[in-house]
C-alpha cells in the first residue's frame, strides 16, 4: 500500500525514463513505460485495495473484503476524499451486518465526504434507513427513504425501498 502522492511521483519519475528512451531512439521502450505509467496514475485515483475489496464483497465474502481494508492503515493520508467516501461506505455496507451503531457512524461519513455514484449514495443512505427504522427514529428513516428513492435512477432497489415503507408502516 502506498501513499497517495508516492504514485504520482513514481509516475513522473517513469514518464521522465519514457521521455529519455523516446529521445534515444527507443521508441518502443518509451511508449511501453508510458503506458506502464498510466497504471500509477490510474492507482492514484482508484485505490488498490478497495477495488480489490469491492471484488471480495462482491462474492459475499466479507471476511476477505474486510481483510483489504485493514491493509489501508492511515485512510487519511493514503486515500483520496472520494477513496475516503468509499472506504467509510464499504465499512459502514460490512458492519451492518453486526453492528449498526458503527455502521452509521461510518455511513454517515461516507455521505458527507461523498460517493461519485448516485447507485452508491442510494444504497448508503437506504441502509441509514433501515438503521434508523431499527432504532425507532421514524421521521429520519422516512426522508432518508425519499432521498434513496429519488436517487435511484435505475429502480434496482425499488423492491427494498417498497419493502422497507411496509415494515414502516408497522412502527
Amino acid at each position: 500500500m502506498y501513499n497517495k502522492n508516492i504514485k504520482l511521483v513514481i509516475a513522473a519519475l517513469i514518464i521522465g525514463w519514457a521521455v529519455w528512451q523516446i529521445i534515444e531512439g527507443y521508441i518502443g521502450n518509451g511508449i511501453m513505460l508510458i503506458l506502464l505509467s498510466l497504471i500509477f496514475v490510474f492507482l492514484y485515483f482508484k485505490n488498490e485495495m478497495i477495488l480489490l475489496a469491492f471484488l471480495r464483497l462482491r462474492k459475499q465474502d466479507f471476511a476477505g473484503a474486510k481483510k483489504w481494508l485493514d491493509k489501508i492503515k492511515n485512510p487519511e493520508s493514503a486515500l483520496t476524499t472520494k477513496q475516503q467516501g468509499y472506504y467509510n461506505y464499504l465499512l459502514g455496507i460490512m458492519l451492518s451486518q453486526t453492528n449498526i451503531t458503527q455502521a452509521e457512524k461510518y455511513l454517515k461519513r461516507a455521505i458527507k465526504l461523498g460517493l461519485s455514484m448516485n447507485q452508491d449514495l442510494a444504497v448508503a443512505k437506504l441502509n441509514l434507513a433501515g438503521i434508523a427504522m431499527t432504532k425507532r427514529r421514524k421521521r429520519e428513516a422516512q426522508t432518508l427513504l425519499t432521498e434513496a428513492k429519488k436517487l435511484d435512477k435505475h429502480n434496482m432497489l425499488k423492491d427494498q425501498i417498497a419493502m422497507m415503507k411496509q415494515q414502516m408502516k408497522k412502527i
